[in-house]
């Protein structure tokens, strides 16, 4: 399967049933090219103005991959994940 056919399936959880996102990226093992996890990006509130957290998901903890599903089986409050901060925009000096 391709990676952009994944991009286009939501991930949900099934221990919670709550509908994590969409795949953004893949892990590679760079010795065999398998995928090792996938990583799909979340957002926290009003805090995702400022930043956002990307799951990080082993390939293991995959249950199906459905036609428009894939189902995994994660703890996220134990998942692995990637903190992003991105630069505070900053207001333009007034004239």
């Amino acid at each position: 399967m391709r990676l952009n056919k994944l991009r286009e399936k939501q991930v949900v959880n099934v221990l919670d049933g709550r509908a994590l996102g969409y795949i953004s990226d893949i892990v590679l093992d760079p010795a065999t090219g398998c995928i090792i996890s996938i990583v799909v990006p979340g957002h926290t509130g009003l805090k995702c103005l400022l930043r956002s957290r990307s799951y990080v998901i082993s390939w293991k903890s995959i249950c199906k991959i459905g036609d428009d599903v894939i189902l995994v089986e994660i703890d996220s409050s134990v998942c692995l994940s990637l903190i992003h901060i991105s630069e505070p925009t900053r207001p333009e000096p007034i004239s």
